[in-house]
């Protein structure tokens, strides 16, 4: 994918950065809610994309739960061989932490068109890592992001929605969260949907547009959503 349009998709899409709350001490592993969980999908360690592109940055942020995820999409070509998703995930990360100065990669995690799912955000995956995805609401939240454009019209591999399924499901497991539930969250950002301060009602599962002013994760992605919280409680064993 050319840097140019990875760039550019951050502008469209992963506009997310904000410098909200969040412990930057020893991190503290969670742990599974007794309850309906969900099992941890096979997870790409970071190290297979970033290569030798690391930048410096500052302490990982730690929120206390992960209470929703939001769903994303790169806005980036679609036509890519799987093989090549360390060098696309790189290239989104030259652009977000080296040409925009963001502290890391955006997204907690990110899904290819095969459903294989990538660590994305440093910090652990098992953990509350605060990322920079969905401004206003990064503290307490996971963003998942689709590799690709799924505008209206354009086909959504179940690959990769079984994906997002099954990272949502084994995340929001761990705080014993129904993915078709509703949670409040509070706004960090007056730049997001809501004031700062203002506390919004979101489902689990929900989309970059519920809490910020844009069209991601695409048309097509947000169609499938209700299917992908359906999937992810059904993983978690709920009805």
């Amino acid at each position: 994918m050319p840097g140019l349009a990875a760039v550019t998709a951050l502008v469209l899409c992963a506009v997310g950065i904000d410098r909200t709350p969040g412990d930057a001490g020893r991190p503290v592993a969670a742990r599974a809610a007794v309850g309906h969980t969900a099992a941890r999908p096979e997870i790409v360690p970071r190290e297979r994309w970033l290569g030798d592109a690391a930048f410096r940055r500052p302490p990982v942020r730690y929120a206390g739960r992960v209470s929703a995820v939001f769903v994303h999409h790169t806005d980036s070509p679609n036509g890519y061989d799987c093989a090549d998703t360390p060098r696309i995930i790189q290239s989104l990360y030259t652009g977000q932490a080296g040409a925009r100065h963001w502290d890391d990669i955006g997204y907690n995690f990110l899904v290819d068109r095969c459903g294989t799912v990538y660590e994305g955000r440093a910090g652990g995956v098992d953990r509350a890592v605060v990322g920079a995805h969905t401004q206003g609401f990064n503290v307490g939240t996971a963003g998942i992001a689709a590799i690709g454009t799924f505008t209206e019209g354009v086909p959504v591999p179940k690959a990769m929605t079984d994906a997002v399924a099954a990272v949502a499901a084994w995340k929001l497991g761990l705080t014993d969260t129904d993915p078709r539930a509703r949670v409040n969250l509070v706004s960090t950002n007056s730049l997001s949907r809501y004031r700062a301060g203002t506390r919004a009602t979101f489902t689990a599962v929900s989309g970059h547009s519920d809490g910020y002013s844009t069209e991601c994760p695409g048309a097509a992605l947000t169609a499938r959503l209700p299917e992908i919280r359906q999937r992810a409680a059904h993983l978690q064993g709920r009805r």
